[in-house]
């Protein structure tokens, strides 16, 4: 069997000149979040300990905690609501058509009987109430013309909702059942959060236009604008209250956050200003907050979560980073196992160390998405979707480039020889490309096309696999190859061939979900009848010890076979990456590292039958 002992969660989805609404629980201290279709749970004590929700259909925009922590209400693009447990598998309570387009915020009411959602209503409604277990409306919500970017509902009674969005306004509403009571529009720009306090006295409203403007909750009346002495240089983004109802956090466009004390008469003033930790570049700019506990959580337009503490905020910040797009391939350092490098489909690279966790961004001078990624020594290479093959020397989080070639056209797949580094293998679709030091060696036309390839060990062979499930393998001698051998097995175009790490051995993979263990020298199948997968095979590896060999799959599964056993006894692990399994590597002869489409990374580790 496989355990989950460690996964590294993906980061926030993001947009720019838009702030999320990240929330939390401070019983479990947690925090929720969304990336693409799957919703979050990361729990701020235990960073390593995250669950995925994925049961969406459609990108998830928000997430909730109900007021005691038991459920949770999330939110997508379709105006779809779901309501689901947080223990128990996340069994589903209810589903809700909620609105006819993108929901932006939602709330629980205080006693969890009622949901405040609003969004983009496409012309029509824009905020909706309704009861949680019938899903039946409770209220008019007149009064705004465009998308409603916030809502909330008062946290004590008796109760109010407020709204506000992209038409500069803020409305008010009394109920249950909830009607329209009065509106504001002293913001001069796009009115982007608005939270009651926790006290259930106050109500602050933050914009685009860098105001903060304070009004009475249980009435609505404006009681004025907080002090812009110290305050934010730019659009501010998000808003959230500490848990006495003295302090507000908010954070901006211009990568500052601000703690600010709030007086009793509803006036404030700037207390600390937080500077985000980062290059200073656009991906720093700061679009999420939440003030839970005695954690301020900000987040960045890059995706990095920062955990301040509220207590002693001149600290350095513990900072948590992920990915935010499919992850595509994954390596380990040879002189460092334990440490493992990641490459989303941006082109951003992260290091983790199994164990820790994030532990830093590779800054790369060039921008470049990066298809295949392969580490030797302390240099990694890549290949990428501008043609290019790039190696890179590694010191601390800077990534020089070493050396860089143009191929002539986009690699489909990259290997090297790990005991003569100097070599290192691309496959284009009609041939391959020999480099002894990023210099061409060689540029063949096989006269197929060509859809894996991998180079071994020492250098002395290359195997090529085809559109059409052939494995060529070839003899190399200084510039030139010689095909010594075609074997046929598969029956779809090979997607991944890898050699065991004594080179006594290779697998590859297909896209008819099959793949093979073989014998090197004498080109015999050492395994087969490994049909287990339901769709096509994205990913292979082997482990050191070269007794198991792993593969990931679109159908989301990864599938552990010892060799010298039947296929039969394989271990399965089942929705290792809700959208398909995209990279895997052993760290060590029972851990296997996993990475996919959710965006997430996970440490498996192997307990042979």
């Amino acid at each position: 069997m496989a355990n989950l002992v460690e996964a590294y969660a993906c980061a926030p989805s993001t947009e720019r000149g838009r702030g999320i609404l990240i929330s939390g629980d401070p019983k479990s201290n947690s925090i929720l979040y969304c990336n693409g279709r799957s919703v979050i749970i990361r729990y701020l004590d235990r960073p390593l300990d995250i669950a995925v929700y994925g049961e969406h259909s459609y990108p998830v925009t928000i997430a909730r905690y109900a007021p005691n922590g038991e459920w949770i209400a999330s939110a997508d693009v379709s105006g779809t609501v779901r309501i689901w447990g947080t223990h128990n598998d996340f069994v589903l309570k209810n589903e809700f058509k909620v609105l006819s387009g993108r929901i932006d915020d939602l709330q629980w009411s205080p006693d969890m009987l009622r949901i405040v959602a609003s969004g983009d209503g496409k012309g029509k409604s824009f905020v909706r109430a309704f009861m949680w277990d019938s899903g039946s409306t409770v209220g008019d919500f007149d009064g705004h013309s465009k998308r409603v970017l916030s809502c909330d509902f008062k946290k004590t009674r008796p109760y109010r909702i407020a709204s506000c969005g992209e038409d500069f306004l803020v409305n008010f509403y009394e109920g249950p059942p909830f009607k329209f009571k009065l509106s504001h529009r002293e913001h001069s720009n796009f009115v982007n959060c608005i939270r009651f306090s926790p006290d259930g006295s106050k109500l602050i409203s933050v914009g685009s236009d860098k105001k903060l403007i304070m009004y009475d909750a249980k009435t609505g009346e404006t009681i004025g604008e907080l002090s812009n002495q110290d305050g934010h240089t730019g659009s501010i983004y998000a808003v959230s209250w500490s848990a006495d109802s003295k302090h507000v956090l908010t954070v901006s466009a211009d990568k500052t956050a601000k703690i600010w004390d709030i007086f009793e008469d509803g006036t404030g003033k700037v207390k600390k200003t937080l500077q985000s930790p980062g290059s200073g570049g656009v991906e720093d700019m700061l679009v999420g907050c939440l003030w839970q506990n005695d954690h301020l959580v900000t987040v960045s337009l890059g995706g990095t979560i920062n955990l301040f503490s509220a207590s002693d905020p001149d600290k350095p910040p513990l900072v948590l980073a992920g990915h935010l797009k499919n992850i595509n391939a994954l390596t380990v350092l040879e002189s460092n196992q334990k440490m493992i490098l990641s490459t989303s489909f941006d082109g951003t690279i992260l290091r983790w160390i199994q164990g820790v966790g994030y532990s830093g961004k590779l800054k790369r001078k060039d921008s470049s998405k990066i298809k295949c990624l392969v580490a030797y020594k302390e240099d990694i290479i890549t290949s990428g979707y501008d043609n290019k093959v790039r190696r890179y020397s590694l010191h601390e989080d800077e990534c020089e480039v070493a050396e860089e070639i143009d191929v002539g056209s986009q690699p489909t797949d990259l290997s090297h020889a790990i005991n003569s580094p100097d070599l290192a293998l691309v496959s284009t679709d009609s041939g391959v490309v020999l480099l002894k030091g990023l210099q061409v060696v060689s540029n063949i036309n096989l006269g197929f096309a060509v859809t894996a390839s991998v180079i071994a060990p020492d250098g002395s062979e290359v195997i090529v696999g085809g559109q059409d499930g052939k494995l060529h393998i070839y003899s190399v001698s200084g510039d030139s190859l010689t095909e010594e051998a075609t074997l046929e097995k598969h029956r779809g175009a090979i997607s991944v061939i890898r050699y065991s790490p004594d080179f006594s051995m290779f697998a590859s993979a297909d896209l008819n979900r099959e793949a093979v263990v073989w014998d090197r020298d004498s080109k015999e199948v050492k395994l087969n009848n490994m049909l287990f997968h339901t769709a096509r095979i994205n990913c292979l590896a082997w482990s050191p010890d070269c007794t198991m060999v792993a593969t990931g799959s679109l159908d989301t599964c990864v599938i552990i076979y010892e060799i010298g056993k039947p296929a039969s006894s394989r271990i399965t692990i089942k929705n290792a990456h809700p959208g398909g399994v995209y990279g895997l590597v052993f760290t060590d002869d029972c851990s296997v590292v996993s990475s996919g489409e959710d965006a997430c990374i996970r440490v498996w580790r192997i307990e042979k039958q």
